[in-house]
């Protein structure tokens, strides 16, 4: 019997899969995600304002401490082939990537967040994952990527001026070592994992603590006495 062969997502590495191992599978296997909570949009003008149209800019139109090279592709799309000795693939989108001088890439992941070197942890296989994608694609030529990092921006000082206000985002890099063999162990995690029993859900999963309280005042003959329990 074929096995059946997974797409997974990076996006997900670093907050669904480490949240509820349940949740993550219900996704990968079944297609049922968990609730999307509406986005504001400030954060996607403030993302697209940031970000405006950087493809044949040196990165260090940005800031002059950051790593030189040119971006050459913004929001890319990445398809692998199937990962050796497991059965899932990485399809996903990256931010930047950026051609250094000596012709290999940097792989840019852009945070609007506070920056801390615990983004380094908590990232690393999101950006693991593209590079793989990127240097063993399921169409098209591999593209070597020799380094990676996080370019994350977070607002600091506000200033008032000619009736407007001027929020200061200074960007902060975070390099992000390459772990190729702790990535493939990573994967294959992943792949026992789609491939075993389903899992139990994460005990702070909120999703989950929902989903059960639904089933209680869904299918209770007194709503009062669930609701207060």
């Amino acid at each position: 019997m074929t096995p059946h062969i997974y797409k997974l997502s990076p996006s997900d590495f670093a907050y669904l899969y480490e949240e509820c191992k349940l949740c993550y599978c219900l996704k990968v296997k079944n297609g049922i995600y968990q609730p999307s909570m509406p986005m504001p949009g400030v954060f996607s003008a403030i993302n697209t304002r940031l970000q405006g149209n950087l493809v044949g800019k040196d990165l260090r139109a940005l800031a002059r401490d950051l790593p030189e090279g040119k971006v050459a592709i913004q929001e890319g799309w990445v398809d692998s082939v199937v990962i050796p000795d497991t059965n899932v693939f990485i399809k996903g989108k990256y931010d930047l990537l950026v051609k250094n001088p000596d012709g290999t890439h940097t792989l840019v992941d852009l945070k609007l967040s506070q920056p801390g070197e615990d983004k380094i942890e908590k990232y690393k296989t999101q950006l693991a994952a593209y590079k793989f994608a990127l240097e063993n694609p399921k169409l098209g030529e591999p593209v070597k990527i020799t380094r990676l990092g996080l370019l994350i921006f977070y607002p600091d000082t506000v200033e008032f001026k000619n009736d407007a206000a001027f929020l200061k985002f200074p960007p902060k890099w975070l390099e992000v070592p390459i772990d190729e063999e702790g990535f493939l162990k990573f994967i294959k995690e992943v792949d026992t994992l789609l491939a075993g029993p389903t899992p139990t859900e994460g005990q702070n999963c909120k999703w989950c603590q929902y989903r059960h309280l639904g089933e209680q005042l869904a299918h209770s003959k007194n709503t009062e006495d669930v609701i207060n329990f």
